[in-house]
C-alpha cells in the first residue's frame, strides 16, 4: 500500500505516514543526551512522533535528559554511541541493525557524525531509509575530516537547520540540492513567551544574581567556551565608558575552569568589576531574557543556527549578533536586531550603544516585530512539522519503489 501522506480523520494524527504495521517506528541516534541544541531537538521530534501516532526510539549513551525523553512517551536504548573508536563504530552498526530488525524500525535519523556512521551501515544492512540533520559547519582543518564529516551529507534527505547550513553542505559536499531540506531550528513558544513569565520569577532571578536596580542589562547566554565570544563582548563593552550597564555572562563552564578564570582576570584588567559578572548556569532562561535590555550572540565561529537569537526575539528583546552563520537570517536587520562584522570590536560596541539607547516607543515596536517573526517562522511546531514532512516524503518514496519493483 502507499504510505499515508494525510492526517487520518479518526486517528488524530498530524500526518506521519503509516508503515505496513500501521504504526511508524522512527529511530533517532546521537552520541548522548546531556544538554544542548541537538539533544533538545531530538526530544522535540520524539514528542512530535508520539503525538502523531508513531513510535519514537532514541539510541544514545544516555545522560541527564533521558528522563525528559521518556516523559514524551519515547523509548531510550543505551548504546556506546559517543565513541569514535572505529572498532566500536562497527560494533554499534551491528547493535543498531539488530535493534532495527527487532523493533521494526521504519526510518533511521542520525544527528551526529560518529553515530551516523554506525547508523548508515546499519540502515544499509537492513534496507531502511537513512535521514540526517546537518547541525553545524564542521571543521575541515584535519586530514580525512571532510570524509568523516561527509556521513552527514549521505542521507536520503539531509535536513539543514538554516539556509547558511544548506549552502555550506551543497558547496562543500557537492550533493544534489534535491536531497536537501531546510527546516529551521524551533523556539518553544510555550517556554519563551513574555506573557507566561511571572514577575515573581524575574524578581527571584534578579535577587539570585544580586542585580542592582536601574541598570540596563546586556545578556550573553552560552556555555563558557572561547568561540562563544565572551572575550570579544567584554572588550567591546569596555569601550562604552559613557554608558551605564551591567553585562551578564550566563552559562556553564562545563569544567573549563581555566577559561572562566581568564574571563574573571579580563574583567579586572578592563576595570569592569562593577559592570560585568559571570552568572554561571541558569535554569530559567525565559526569566533571564526578561531581565535583559539587550541580548548578544557574539560567536566568533559561525553557528549553524544560533538559538539565542530566536529565543531573545521570542521574548521581545533587541539582539546584537555577529554577522555570520545562521544568526542573520533569523533577524530583520535594523528592525528586530543589529549585526556586526565578526571580530570588529568597534562595530560591536556601536551596536551595543544603539541597542541600549532605544527609547520606549522604539523598544515596544521592536518587540512586536521580533515576537511576530519568531512565531511566524521559527517555532518549535514549525520545526516538528517540517521534520515529519521529511519522514513522510522518504517513506512514501520507499513505498513507491517497492510497488514499482517486479516481484
Amino acid at each position: 500500500m502507499t504510505v499515508n501522506l494525510q492526517a487520518s480523520e479518526t486517528d488524530g494524527s498530524i500526518g506521519v505516514p503509516r508503515s505496513e504495521s500501521g504504526r511508524p517506528v522512527v529511530l533517532q541516534v546521537l552520541p548522548a543526551l546531556e544538554t544542548g541544541g541537538v539533544e533538545r531537538g531530538t526530544l522535540d521530534i520524539a514528542a512530535a512522533i508520539v503525538r502523531a501516532g508513531g513510535t519514537a526510539l532514541v539510541a544514545s549513551a544516555g545522560g541527564a535528559m533521558v528522563h525528559a525523553l521518556q516523559r514524551t512517551g519515547a523509548t531510550h536504548i543505551e548504546l556506546p554511541l559517543a565513541s569514535k573508536n572505529p572498532i566500536t563504530l562497527r560494533r554499534n552498526a551491528t547493535r543498531l541493525a539488530t535493534l532495527i530488525e527487532t523493533q521494526g524500525v521504519d526510518l533511521v535519523h542520525a544527528r551526529s557524525r560518529a553515530p551516523a556512521w554506525s547508523a548508515l551501515w546499519a540502515a544499509r544492512r537492513t534496507g531502511r531509509p537513512f535521514v540526517t540533520t546537518f547541525h553545524a559547519p564542521y571543521a575541515l582543518n584535519l586530514p580525512f575530516k571532510k570524509l568523516y564529516n561527509s556521513v552527514m551529507a549521505r542521507g536520503a534527505r539531509v535536513i539543514c537547520i538554516s539556509d547558511f547550513i544548506r549552502q555550506h553542505v551543497q558547496r562543500t559536499y557537492g550533493i544534489d540540492a534535491a536531497r536537501l531540506r531546510l527546516v529551521h531550528r524551533g523556539v518553544d513558544l510555550e517556554v519563551f513567551d513574555p506573557a507566561r513569565v511571572s514577575p515573581e520569577r524575574v524578581i527571584q532571578l534578579a535577587q539570585r544574581w544580586r542585580l542592582p536596580d536601574g541598570l540596563p542589562v546586556i545578556l550573553l547566554p552560552g556555555r563558557l567556551t572561547r568561540w562563544k565570544g565572551q572575550v570579544d563582548l567584554l572588550r567591546a563593552a569596555a569601550k562604552l565608558t559613557d554608558q551605564d550597564f551591567l553585562l551578564v555572562l550566563v552559562g556553564d563552564d562545563q569544567g573549563r575552569t581555566a577559561y572562566r578564570e581568564e574571563l574573571e582576570s579580563l574583567i579586572r584588567r578592563l576595570k569592569l568589576e562593577a559592570k560585568a559578572m559571570i552568572a554561571g548556569p541558569c535554569n530559567d532562561m525565559a526569566a533571564a531574557y526578561m531581565l535583559s535590555d539587550v541580548v548578544v550572540s557574539a560567536s566568533t565561529d559561525p553557528e549553524g543556527f544560533g538559538r539565542v537569537v530566536g529565543e531573545a526575539q521570542a521574548m521581545g528583546r533587541p539582539v546584537v549578533a555577529s554577522n555570520h552563520g545562521g544568526a542573520p537570517e533569523q533577524l530583520l536587520i535594523n528592525e528586530t536586531g543589529l549585526v556586526y562584522p565578526p571580530g570588529d570590536l568597534d562595530a560591536l560596541a556601536e551596536a551595543l550603544r544603539e541597542a541600549l539607547t532605544l527609547d520606549e516607543d522604539a523598544r515596544r515596536a521592536l518587540a512586536e516585530r521580533a515576537i511576530a517573526r519568531v512565531r511566524t517562522h521559527f517555532s518549535k511546531d514549525a520545526m516538528c512539522n517540517g521534520t515529519l514532512a521529511v519522514y513522510r516524503e522518504v517513506l512514501n518514496d520507499l513505498e513507491i519503489q517497492r510497488l514499482s519493483t517486479p516481484a
